[in-house]
């Protein structure tokens, strides 16, 4: 009986927390205020680079 109730509770309430996971995801991911930081991101493999003088 024990593993029955856990797999009832794994269907239900484990899907439902996982669906709010992901949708705080997607929300922080593509928040306005985010931009800045995605962008900062973006520039990270350019940083150390110096101009070639060829």
């Amino acid at each position: 009986m024990t593993y029955d109730l856990l797999r009832h509770a794994a269907d239900s309430w484990g899907l439902l927390f996982l669906t709010l996971v992901f949708v705080f995801a997607v929300w922080r991911a593509f928040r306005p205020s985010a931009r800045a930081h995605h962008r900062d991101a973006s520039l990270i493999p350019f940083r150390d680079e110096s101009p070639n003088d060829d």
